[in-house]
């Protein structure tokens, strides 16, 4: 299942939530996070995060000198991938469900990663993963795709566990 939505409608904190709900019923959970990294309640950055292990990265800053660009971004690709790959693998082979946030375009400028994304949704295992809008096309042909906004962000948290603790996991 993919959930999406604007920026701020909560699309991570629904993921995060869904992660802390499905290990307190027992699942294992593997994969990935990009939370913000902010200084002085400013945001500067984003950081890629191994579910299951916690080892981090720099996934994005504006403090970085060299590598593609998003807005005011520069993406640390060897970074992501140190920590992506190895996560989405243990979660292939080790996790009952696997969580991604997010398919967008800092993440894309990894084709190993795309990759690595291809052999997950190809996979039996649950997947629950933040698109970013401008990939929406790309991927509906792959799951449900749930758009994410204050009003409904408690009922799409429920609806992810229960697809999954329900075995009516449908992609």
């Amino acid at each position: 299942m993919f959930i999406t939505g604007s920026p701020g409608s909560g699309k991570s904190t629904v993921i995060l939530k869904v992660i802390e709900q499905l290990k307190l019923r027992g699942l294992t959970v593997g994969g990935i996070i990009t939370p913000e990294l902010r200084v002085k309640g400013e945001r500067v950055g984003f950081k890629v995060v191994d579910v299951a292990s916690g080892r981090e990265e720099i996934l994005a800053s504006v403090n970085l000198q060299s590598g593609p660009r998003v807005g005011k971004y520069t993406v640390n690709v060897e970074g992501f991938e140190y920590v992506a790959l190895p996560a989405l693998d243990f979660a292939l082979t080790r996790c009952d469900v696997t969580c991604i946030d997010e398919l967008g375009r800092m993440e894309f400028f990894s084709k190993k990663f795309i990759q690595k994304v291809d052999d997950v949704i190809r996979s039996e295992k649950p997947l629950i993963a933040v698109l970013h809008r401008d990939y929406i096309d790309s991927y509906r042909k792959f799951g449900v795709i749930m758009q994410v906004t204050s009003e409904n962000r408690d009922t799409i948290i429920s609806r992810l566990i229960s697809s999954i603790l329900g075995k009516g996991w449908k992609g």
